[in-house]
């Protein structure tokens, strides 16, 4: 009988079944991973450093909503980072520009420098990732073509919103971040993968060096990690703090990094912990591995410790003192202020988990932050391995002792977000008879439920600025119905600044002009040493004289003038409570100055329209929140006169003045 034709297809279909029963079936064997993908013909013609972001799966996270844009969805994607070129490439850096509100979670084989803890939101600005461990690759020539000393890879998780499938939520661009590099724009391959080629920049001028390892880099602030005793299980590490930038500047700091292999601090001199709490290490593996260590004594088991300066009467104490640059309670000055309080130095001694036991097994902590309390913000980048540091040494003998091993950190100052200050300028002038007061949430607003946080600051009478904010609404309301200025309703939300300063023009002559700066301290703590320095574009060639402070021009610094008081006035006193605290107002800590201006090395300057305003000002180091306009003539008011004797009246003044303040 014969077989219709339509079986015989099922009839092969059985046989190929049963043979593949029989027998390993390699037809269809996509899981085998014995012959490597081919990689890209962008990739054998690179000359260079090679990067590619691959998107590799995305699923939807809870809660699911019906708004696409809104609903999140878990991604995983990997980055691959090869050395194609003839150079070995040290401390790679590389950027990807996330665009749809990302939040990084995890970032293997790399960390992120942009000093957010993780998970952080990496969406609208994008993140630099640096690699660790292997932060060094070689070349293909050097390694017989090893893959895996010259190629690096990072594997990233997180959280993404806003691109319905089918779409692909890829980033903007990828680029290398290296000095002496240049990317052209990043190509897409597919709707899932983006890949550049980034060569070396002929244009590029590095310096020669004989090092071994990175020249050392220059940062507005420098950390240097230095191992200066290795043994079996632990090491003993110098942390060196210097501030390079004339205008760098922090106050109480706290220093914060992160331990990757599971160290711990057993013991610090020149500085201490916040916090002393053995559990982490007891019920962690070093509990398991140190089983006779007495954990009571150790300093500090957190992988992220807090770490901040002694006092200074710590600093003769044999134990955890006598260390040269140490215990300045947390106050590190510009060089411009006292060389001496440029550096900072503390020790630490550091224990080591399996598998680095052994003496040479010697790893830098990674993310460092460092933190004041009216100070720049900085964003410190990644450690770097540089030539060991050399010490005199400790004999007196005209020797040189190295550290065994040395690491850079390089942090530069970060200009602070709106609404983030945490100073702020108002300003005035003899031709109007209304102050410009502190932005409306200079420095951040939390509670907004009794106030406006977007209306503009309302005009104040000169002895408003006085009073803590909380006294002014009376006073602002007043000469709000005495000008016929509208009253917002809700009124403005405070400045909220601990430090605000008063910027006024004093007067204006034919020869020069004179200004006045007030300072004012609104928190229960002084500072001492204080500065403060403002940026003049027109008028900084004609700065003269400072009366009451000490005055320095920087012209290396974008044209600012340094201020600092001089002994008996640098130390700027906290808010105090007026003569009667029941029926006065809180009195802020005050310091104030006159100085002149003249008018010959700046010709075609206009005070009357701005130019005697600073364009930015700063108060120890930290950039201060500035008004958004500036006063204007008042109607029946002198101005312009053309006789020297306004220089002598804007003294007196000044001394009346001080007089009302003090």
């Amino acid at each position: 009988m014969e077989m219709p034709r339509q079986v015989f297809p099922l009839v092969w279909v059985l046989i190929l079944l049963g043979s593949c029963m029989n027998h390993v079936c390699h037809g269809q064997d996509y899981e085998d991973d014995s012959t490597p993908a081919a990689p890209p013909p962008e990739q054998e013609s690179c000359n260079g450093i090679f990067l590619t972001y691959n998107f590799m799966e995305r699923i939807k996270e809870y809660p699911r909503i019906k708004n696409a844009s809104a609903q999140a969805w878990a991604f995983k994607s990997q980055m691959t980072v090869l050395n194609a070129g003839l150079e070995e490439l040290k401390a790679w850096k590389v950027f990807v520009g996330f665009q749809h509100n990302e939040i990084l979670v995890s970032a293997g084989g790399a960390v992120s420098i942009d000093g957010e803890d993780l998970p952080a939101k990496v969406g609208n600005n994008g993140t630099t990732f640096a690699g660790y461990p292997q932060a060094d690759l070689k070349t293909s020539i050097d390694t017989a073509g090893d893959i895996n000393q010259i190629q690096a890879k990072i594997e990233l998780t997180g959280t993404q919103f806003g691109v319905k499938p089918p779409g692909v939520p890829m980033p903007k661009t990828i680029r290398l971040q290296n000095d002496g590099y240049k990317c052209p724009a990043a190509r897409r391959r597919g709707t899932n993968a983006m890949l550049v080629c980034c060569v070396k920049d002929k244009k590029h001028k590095a310096k020669k060096t004989k090092t071994k390892f990175l020249p050392r880099q220059y940062g507005d602030l420098t950390f240097t990690y230095d191992v200066l005793q290795a043994y079996e299980g632990n090491y003993l590490a110098q942390v060196t703090m210097d501030n390079n930038h004339p205008l760098g500047r922090l106050d109480h700091w706290n220093l914060t990094w992160e331990w990757m292999r599971g160290e711990f601090i057993y013991s610090m001199r020149g500085a201490y912990t916040h916090t002393k709490d053995p559990s982490e290490c007891i019920y962690g593996v070093a509990g398991q591995y140190y089983k006779d260590l007495d954990f009571s004594q150790v300093m500090n088991c957190h992988k992220k410790p807090v770490i901040a300066d002694l006092p200074a009467d710590r600093a003769n104490d044999t134990k955890v003192g006598k260390l040269p640059y140490c215990c300045r309670n947390g106050t590190l000055l510009p060089a411009l202020m006292d060389e001496s309080k440029s550096r900072s130095v503390f020790q630490l001694q550091v224990y080591k988990i399996p598998p680095d036991m052994n003496r040479t097994a010697l790893t830098p902590p990674q993310r460092w932050k460092i933190h004041g309390v009216i100070n720049p913000e900085y964003k410190c980048g990644a450690p770097i391995r540089v030539d060991p540091t050399e010490f005199p040494d400790p004999s007196g003998l005209q020797a040189t002792t190295l550290a065994i091993a040395s690491w850079q950190v390089s942090c530069n100052i970060t200009r602070p977000k709106g609404k983030e200050s945490k100073c702020c300028v108002s300003f005035s002038a003899y031709y109007n008879d209304s102050i410009i007061p502190c932005n409306t949430c200079a420095c951040g607003c939390e509670d907004t439920d009794k106030c406006n946080p977007k209306a503009h600051p309302m005009l104040l009478p000169p002895e408003a600025i006085l009073v803590p904010f909380a006294n002014r609404t009376a006073k602002a309301k007043a000469w709000a119905k005495i000008k016929r200025y509208p009253v917002p309703n809700p009124m403005p939300c405070p400045d909220n600044c601990g430090v605000s300063i008063n910027w006024h023009i004093n007067s204006d002559y034919k020869q020069g002009w004179t200004a006045r700066i007030t300072l004012f301290n609104w928190d229960d703590f002084p500072f001492e040493d204080w500065f403060t320095a403002v940026q003049m574009k027109k008028a900084f060639p004609g700065y003269e004289k400072l009366y009451s402070f000490n005055g320095t021009k920087l012209p290396q610094a974008n044209n600012t003038i340094f201020f600092q008081g001089i002994p008996g006035m640098n130390f700027l006193v906290g808010e105090t409570n007026g003569s009667n605290p029941l029926v006065d107002p809180r009195v802020p800590g005050k310091q104030q100055s006159v100085m002149s201006f003249t008018k010959k090395t700046t010709p075609g300057i206009n005070i009357l329209k701005g130019d005697g305003f600073p364009s930015k000002v700063f108060f120890n180091g930290e950039e201060c929140s500035l008004p958004t306009s500036i006063p204007i003539r008042s109607l029946g008011y002198r101005f312009g006169t053309n006789s020297l004797p306004v220089v002598v009246i804007g003294i007196v003044t000044f001394l009346l003045m001080t007089e009302l303040f003090h």
